[in-house]
């Protein structure tokens, strides 16, 4: 959750372009560079990707806990699922247009169709979806981001050109749409949104399965092999997690030595961040994960590690939050910083925002076993299966 944050935070500060460049649609400094470099290196694509393998380990583990109970776990976790695309439609409704409670659980009901095939098979599947869907958008990518390399140098046909500006056009269009919208006021937003986008969690969905659908299998192979559960020997762990990590890092810095004297080209960045980088992403992501299996144990016993666990615990709330804060600092109808703070200012808000995040959680759960969005949400899903069980026993 605080890695997301990292990234989101230019979706909350807007415009949304400023998730892929710095340079739109201002000239960025070099403090805004550096600022947005250190995220696209540490945190872009890694975190969605360690969070969507994390997801799919949990579906398995719900499933698990629920038939160890003699409750159907597919069934229920469908019910889940569907609560969270619920909850995930009021979010991109009332809050923020970056939701991704819908996209996890659409894509999360069609994870749960593998669960019952073997590794090898869930393994081979998730890398077809990840290959063929990513190489096909390069491919399709490839030529305009030739055009924009072009006029760049100079060398660029009129085609090329025109290839180019139209592509801008739309950049620049959606950024001053934005600037508008979310710098009115709140009920203009969401009938904005209503009237202008009301089936844009759907279009979120279609355009992101292609990497989400793959790592949530990928996510439910390592849990049936006990990769989160410290079932694997420590120098393994240690492998994956300098090989997988160091790897990652590399080839994203190397994309980053092309990209940065280039100003961070939007239509190339746009490529490299939706696809052509999805291999880093996947390899620091599970890097990223045994890191943080190998330190658990040791952290668990911190100060530090007892907030983080609970940050972790009320992971649902504290989205949902983040998304209220964010909006309020940015929004209209907040304090209308939106389109007014760059990459480097943003990592003030980003701070704010883990601190909220780690200061609250442990302390709550002192006074209640879950987030108050936990416990709604588990409430909705498991009603039916504890009345069932209640009943039971007094029927016995």
């Amino acid at each position: 959750m605080l890695g997301i944050l990292a990234i989101n935070i230019a979706g909350f500060a807007g415009p949304s372009i400023n998730s892929i460049t710095p340079s739109l649609p201002h000239q960025a400094g070099l403090a805004d560079e550096a600022a947005w470099a250190f995220g696209f290196v540490f945190f872009e694509g890694k975190m969605r990707a360690l969070f969507a393998i994390l997801f799919g380990a949990s579906l398995s583990l719900f499933c698990e806990r629920i038939e160890a109970i003699g409750g159907n776990g597919e069934l229920l976790q469908v019910r889940r699922l569907s609560w969270l695309m619920l909850f995930g439609t009021l979010h991109y409704l009332l809050l923020w247009w970056g939701d991704i409670l819908f996209v996890y659980a659409t894509c999360g009901i069609v994870a749960l169709l593998s669960r019952q095939l073997s590794t090898r098979l869930i393994l081979g599947l998730a890398l077809a979806i990840l290959a063929t869907t990513h190489i096909w958008e390069i491919m399709a990518a490839l030529p305009v981001v030739h055009a924009e390399e072009a006029v760049r140098l100079g060398t660029a046909t009129i085609a090329q050109q025109q290839a180019v500006l139209a592509r801008l056009d739309l950049y620049w269009d959606e950024s001053a749409r934005e600037l508008a919208l979310y710098t009115s006021s709140y009920l203009d937003i969401v009938i904005a949104k209503l009237r202008d986008d009301p089936f844009w969690l759907f279009t979120m969905a279609s355009s992101t399965y292609g990497e989400i659908l793959p790592l949530m299998m990928l996510g439910m192979a390592m849990h049936r092999h006990g990769f989160f559960a410290g079932d694997w020997p420590a120098h393994r762990m240690k492998a994956v997690a300098i090989c997988c990590t160091t790897s990652g890092l590399a080839l994203t810095l190397a994309a980053l030595v092309w990209a940065w004297p280039r100003h961070f080209p939007p239509i190339a960045m746009y490529m490299l961040i939706s696809h052509g980088l999805v291999v880093p992403h996947v390899l620091c992501a599970i890097g990223y994960g045994a890191i943080l299996a190998l330190a658990t144990p040791a952290l668990a016993r911190t100060r530090i590690g007892q907030r983080l666990i609970a940050a972790g615990r009320m992971a649902f709330s504290n989205y949902i939050c983040t998304s209220v804060v964010m909006t309020a600092i940015f929004y209209g109808w907040g304090l209308d910083l939106f389109g007014r703070v760059g990459p480097a200012g943003q990592w003030l808000f980003v701070v704010l925002g883990w601190t909220l995040m780690l200061a609250w959680s442990e302390p709550w759960l002192h006074h209640c076993r879950r987030g108050p969005l936990e416990w709604l949400w588990r409430s909705l899903v498991m009603r039916k299966l504890l009345e069932n069980r209640r009943n039971s026993g007094i029927s016995k």
